[in-house]
């Protein structure tokens, strides 16, 4: 017997109320995202086609949520992100799906150095890491970032708001508009989305 009531509403009754206020406050988000993030987009953009046309290959870091962000924008990249326009694959590494390598360098050397230790051994001088936090401090996002500046490799942070040591040690930072976690995770997928859209788009492709 199930442990609910059948008799009892599944819903409460704000559950309406609640729907239009999340949907409004991400609007609201992404509004605001284009007033204050337009330059970092492009500047974003940019280096990343720079990256692409140059045979680097673009690297993905982040926790929870936004290791999920990692995986769907390295298969966007890689794959393709609208099959009207097909085009060859680019070069994207999620460094959040390997488990055996992940719990082997977090058992190994810390959970802090796992994403450090995989730019050490993936990352090369023109590459670009594209660092997700929310809150920007995530030790292991922050160490890897710190990695790649002091060896050539460009990177990207995408942040909210403060945006914390992210925004302060990245190259380029597109810090959300929001201190809201669901929020800022809604912005970054739809960055990740018209990124790759802005990279497939200005490159030539044989």
């Amino acid at each position: 017997m199930s442990r609910t009531s059948r008799t009892q509403p599944l819903l409460t009754s704000v559950a309406s109320e609640r729907i239009r206020r999340h949907v409004l406050a991400s609007i609201e988000t992404k509004q605001k995202l284009l007033e204050e993030c337009h330059t970092s987009l492009l500047s974003s953009a940019e280096a990343l086609i720079r990256c692409i046309a140059e045979r680097g290959k673009i690297l993905l870091c982040g926790n929870g949520g936004s290791a999920a962000d990692c995986q769907h924008i390295a298969a966007e990249f890689v794959s393709v992100l609208n099959r009207s326009f097909p085009r060859p694959g680019l070069a994207a590494i999620a460094l959040t799906t390997d488990s055996s390598l992940l719990t082997a360098s977090a058992n190994d050397f810390g959970f802090d150095g796992i994403f450090e230790r995989q730019a050490q051994a993936l990352g090369r001088p023109g590459d670009v890491l594209v660092g997700i936090s929310t809150s920007g401090n995530s030790e292991n996002v922050v160490r890897a970032i710190r990695y790649c500046r002091a060896h050539e490799i460009v990177t990207v942070g995408l942040t909210g708001q403060p945006g914390g040591a992210v925004a302060e040690l990245s190259d380029i930072c597109i810090a959300v508009p929001s201190e809201v976690t669901q929020y800022i995770q809604e912005a970054h997928i739809m960055i990740g989305h018209i990124l790759c859209d802005l990279v497939e788009q200005s490159l030539s492709f044989d």
